[in-house]
């Protein structure tokens, strides 16, 4: 299915913080999409923002779905409700651009991806950071053997959640609708990250822990160490425990050379060739409001467009969205048994 509009009409699913973000970003100026209505079991919110952007408000999913000229749903719910509504709206016959995670189990996750497979259209899952400049430069580099073979990386994730974040809404912190906590819910995005960039992971074993957080049923630190597909060793830690936390950190290394980022800017780069630092494109911040989150979201809204305009393949695929909940579900698994664990692999 592709659209033949100059832009592309989408519909959300959830009007919490995370998708009013993205109807912002739909009715910005130059933003090739136009926001065909909106749906929340929240009617009041429904009800304003419908005003607010001249575009109806629904009382159902079925009702939203059903709009004409719809090409696309945005789906920003609470991760563990995702598989019913995604399913839901590939059969309707909607591209989805669903938020992170894909789901909160390998099981739900394998269900949404054989609903993908067979609906013809574009399901990808929000995964910001593979668009900063940064990690594409990487990305290319490693599959280029500009770093060598790829030994070992260490992965770093502090954040800082006040006891507050958890408290403000009934299904932060729980099993059943986040699905888990600092890995899960935070880390998943570094989880993905690693995956683009290093490959399948053979086998994690990992340490999880509530530590400074208190009514919530899922880690707030978590400590994993993992054998790659390819042979090399990772090391990975997320945590939401980290007050006046330091800059999120990723450390690739190859027997020919070595990388590290800081909050998406390479801080050192290394090689046997000498290669110098790249002079990367810089996001343009200081002449805008958007942040530089929203920068990188914005850029993965543009691929979305591009892969439903070309019935194409959108940059963060379902299949891999589906390997990172297998890790972080093996990384659970690891946390309670103590033993290593392999993820479950992809379906045929």
């Amino acid at each position: 299915m592709s659209t033949g509009s100059d832009h592309l009409t989408i519909g959300v699913i959830g009007l919490g913080i995370i998708g009013r973000q993205h109807v912002e970003r739909f009715t910005a100026a130059d933003t090739p999409v136009r926001l065909a209505g909106v749906y929340d079991t929240n009617e009041a919110l429904v009800q304003q923002f419908a005003r607010t952007h001249d575009v109806p408000g629904v009382s159902s999913v079925e009702e939203l779905l059903a709009l004409e000229d719809m090409d696309a749903v945005v789906i920003a719910v609470p991760s563990g409700l995702h598989r019913d509504l995604t399913i839901t709206a590939l059969q309707a016959g909607k591209h989805v651009l669903l938020e992170k995670p894909i789901d909160i189990s390998v099981a739900a996750s394998d269900e949404i991806l054989q609903a993908a497979r067979a609906s013809g259209t574009v399901l990808s899952v929000v995964s910001q950071r593979r668009f900063a400049p940064a990690n594409q430069y990487i990305k290319q580099l490693i599959d280029d053997g500009g770093l060598g073979r790829i030994t070992s990386a260490a992965i770093e994730v502090p954040l800082w959640r006040t006891q507050e974040y958890y408290d403000s809404a009934g299904w932060r912190g729980t099993w059943a609708m986040d699905g888990g906590g600092a890995l899960m819910n935070q880390g998943v995005h570094l989880v993905d990250l690693a995956l683009w960039l290093l490959g399948d992971v053979e086998e994690v074993y990992a340490h999880t822990g509530l530590l400074a957080h208190e009514r919530i049923e899922v880690e707030d630190t978590v400590t994993i160490t993992a054998r790659l597909k390819s042979g090399a060793f990772m090391t990975f830690l997320a945590t939401t425990a980290a007050h006046s936390p330091p800059q999120i950190r990723v450390n690739i290394m190859g027997d020919r050379g070595s990388i590290v980022t800081v909050k998406e800017e390479i801080t050192h780069y290394e090689t046997v060739d000498g290669a110098q630092k790249p002079d990367l494109e810089v996001l343009p911040l200081e002449e805008s409001e958007l942040s530089e989150t929203e920068h990188l979201q914005h850029r993965q809204l543009l691929d979305f467009v591009q892969a439903v305009r070309n019935d194409a393949t959108a940059l963060v695929t379902p299949e891999q969205a589906r390997n990172a909940v297998a890790f972080i579900e093996a990384v659970y698994e690891s946390g309670r048994t103590g033993q290593p664990v392999r993820p479950a692999p992809l379906p045929e």
